[in-house]
């Protein structure tokens, strides 16, 4: 019992070497078993929550909030129990307005990223699963979302890109939310006729062509949107159940309209330009070939 008890009064001693490291790896090990004892609590209660009543991308963010909490804490109690530390700290306290201003300045962007990820969490204008449609340096992007992090979202594309944005980008833009409370789209096919065909005619069969596609839903409007340099511009509207049978039904309504509208006598037009030919007075005509 006395050797136990110089054991660990002297080798493990806070203010030994050994002592700092043998903490040291009992505090790293405390710190992961918290971190996993809240994960399993967090998973434990998505497992439970058979209703859906809790948001998935909260608790994503939670996990990774308390996961952050743990370590800081463990960290703090560790500085604060090695005397060496405690003086570090101490004399660290001194120049701590000039660090805050420096450490501020330098994650400026990682900061503002964090608070934007806690907005993007406390008002929820999307979930993950919801298709966003967002600007990034690639231009418009439309995708779902897969995750909410501390600091970034990401958006899985149809194409399986996978779009990594800051929060503070996704918190200063406009976001159209394309799986809203009522996820149903409206579909707009754009086709242009010559300016001699039958309008009445064209409009009858693109109506015809999205009554009969099974993704159309009433009701089915097709108006005239503009007088082109050499086209009138029809514009054939119908309701679809949400973006992604919208986009498919455009695809297969123009394939459809320009097949059958040539063969039903309807000209689909190509610019054309037309050169007219003057004489200045005063000049020679010109001459014929």
């Amino acid at each position: 019992m006395d050797r136990v008890e110089t054991f660990l009064t002297q080798r493990v001693h806070p203010d030994s070497l050994a002592g700092a490291l043998f903490y040291l790896l009992l505090f790293l090990l405390l710190g992961a078993v918290l971190d996993l004892l809240t994960r399993r609590v967090i998973r434990a209660a998505r497992a439970r929550d058979t209703q859906h009543r809790l948001d998935p991308m909260a608790l994503d963010f939670l996990k990774g909030l308390a996961s952050v909490a743990v370590w800081v804490v463990v960290l703090v109690a560790y500085a604060h129990l090695i005397p060496a530390l405690r003086n570090l700290g101490t004399a660290l306290l001194a120049g701590a307005s000039v660090i805050s201003i420096v450490v501020g300045l330098a994650a400026q962007s990682t900061l503002g990223n964090l608070i934007a990820g806690f907005a993007l969490l406390l008002y929820r204008p999307f979930r993950v699963g919801d298709r966003l449609q967002v600007s990034a340096p690639t231009g418009v992007e439309t995708g779902t979302v897969e995750s909410l992090t501390l600091g970034y979202t990401v958006l899985r594309t149809y194409d399986n890109r996978r779009i990594v944005l800051p929060n503070s980008g996704i918190a200063s833009q406009v976001v159209l939310n394309l799986s809203s409370v009522d996820p149903k789209a409206m579909a707009i096919v754009p086709v242009s006729i010559a300016y001699g065909a039958d309008i009445d005619r064209a409009r009858e069969i693109l109506l015809g062509l999205a009554r009969s596609h099974p993704g159309a839903k009433a009701p089915f409007t097709c108006p005239v949107i503009g007088l082109g340099p050499s086209s009138v511009d029809l514009s054939l509207r119908c309701w679809c159940a949400d973006a992604g049978v919208a986009a498919q039904l455009k695809s297969d309504l123009l394939e459809q309209a320009a097949r059958q509208l040539p063969q039903a006598g309807v000209e689909i037009p190509f610019p054309t330009t037309t050169v007219l030919l003057r004489t200045v007075p005063g000049s020679a005509a010109p001459e014929s070939a």
